[in-house]
Order: structure tokens, then sequence, then C-alpha cells
């Protein structure tokens, strides 16, 4: 089980790949965080924003869980507005 709640039907193939990506990071933590985040937002990105989450994806979850999770700053070569709206998701989730 992948936690998705979204289906890939009627994506472009780049999408259905950053999807698929979001919820298979290796770290739980961040499956739930990106996925949930990719779930709501993955069909509305434009063309730069898609261009953004795809560098954002490559951080290794190690490094990238402390900056969403809001424990160390966001370094100021990353700082984008995919990043800002992945922080704004991540700070509306319940546990």
């Amino acid at each position: 089980m992948t936690g998705t709640i979204r289906s890939s039907e009627g994506l472009d193939a780049r999408r259905r790949k950053l999807l698929f990506r979001s919820w298979h990071r290796g770290m739980r933590e961040m499956d739930l965080i990106l996925g949930s985040f990719a779930d709501a937002e993955i069909g509305a990105l434009t063309g730069d924003e898609i261009d953004q989450y795809e560098r954002l994806l490559d951080i290794p979850d190690t490094e990238f869980l402390p900056i969403v999770t809001g424990e160390c700053p966001v370094p100021a070569d990353i700082d984008c507005a995919v990043l800002q709206k992945i922080l704004a998701s991540r700070r509306a989730m319940t546990f």
C-alpha cells in the first residue's frame, strides 16, 4: 500500500513519474509528506513548478526531512515556490 489517494490517470508521463517518486522515497515520513502534497497538487503545477519539484525530489531524504519539518532553515539555493507550497502543506497536516 502506498497511501496515495490520487490516480495517475489523466497525468502526462512526467507527472506520473513524479507522483510515483513522491510516494516511494525510502523514508516513510517523506512518503507521507511528499506523497500527500503530490496527490493534492501534481495536476495543477505549472511547467516551471514541475521543474522545481523534480529538483527537490533529487535531494536525499536525510537532508530534506529536517528542512520540511522546520528543524533546519531553508537553504537559499533550494528556496522556491514549490518548496513553499510543500512547507504550507506540511504545516496543514495533522497526525
